[in-house]
């Protein structure tokens, strides 16, 4: 069965006070939900329509999975901690 991914790419730096409040349950919720985290890191080599910002990659047992971590209760309270601290492309994919 194909893999499920949840890919977070900035746009620009994040409020470092709601990013915190939201790393302190968006961890937790993704990983209660199946997630590992394969990459995270702000040292980016962008192109085309990229910006070199914080970038996240986390690996699900399946698209459906993914989704579900995203659309969880958990993961919705860390979006709510965010309060719109930060300008991120969220894309949730399958992969092999």
């Amino acid at each position: 069965m194909p893999k499920g991914y949840f890919l977070s790419a900035h746009r620009s730096p994040a409020d470092p006070l709601k990013r915190q409040a939201y790393l302190q349950l968006a961890g937790p919720a993704l990983s209660k939900a199946g997630g590992k985290t394969l990459a995270s890191t702000n040292n980016v080599e962008a192109h085309e329509n990229g910006v070199s910002e914080q970038t996240v990659l986390v690996e699900f047992e399946s698209l459906e999975t993914a989704i579900a971590a995203y659309n969880s209760p958990d993961y919705q309270a860390a979006l709510k901690a965010l309060d719109g601290g930060a300008d991120r492309d969220i894309r949730i994919f399958e992969g092999k």
